[in-house]
């Protein structure tokens, strides 16, 4: 997870085979933003912005009872299905056209750690060598801005 600008905020190694969306609920609570002022971190995000991936019920139930705005278009089945369904298929979900063009900044952060040869093709056999070669390169990539 990055914020605005590109940095990560948090990171979890999973299992080559696992599913990202499982995952989110673990990820949104390594979330710690310290404030620069005083204060307690930041742990809960404005919104969340993501692709089709995410657009199970689940993902969009979790982040409404956490409060944080979802920007994730729906997939075509689920808008086809509703349509099927007439009246009785519900209103679409909200979606911020608008904020969903900043999705790329994700994007662009893992084209920056694909650029590390270890991270893009997942040569380390330990997770926790993954993970320290994952971290070095978000420390670096906080350095730079």
């Amino acid at each position: 997870m990055v914020d605005g600008r590109g940095r990560p905020l948090a990171a979890v190694i999973t299992g080559g085979q696992r599913n990202d969306g499982a995952m989110l609920a673990q990820v949104l609570a390594e979330i710690h933003v310290p404030r620069t002022g005083g204060g307690r971190a930041r742990s809960r995000p404005e919104a969340v912005i993501a692709d089709r991936a995410y657009a199970t019920g689940v993902i969009r139930t979790d982040l409404r009872r956490r409060r944080i705005s979802a920007v994730i278009p729906e997939k075509r089945d689920q808008i086809a299905a509703r349509a099927r369904r007439g009246s009785r298929g519900g209103r679409p979900p909200a979606f911020d056209a608008q904020a969903y063009r900043g999705r790329n900044v994700v994007e662009r952060y893992f084209a920056l750690a694909k650029q590390w040869r270890g991270l893009a093709t997942r040569y380390d056999k330990l997770a926790i060598t993954y993970r320290a070669a994952l971290t070095l390169c978000a420390i670096l990539t906080w350095l730079r801005t």
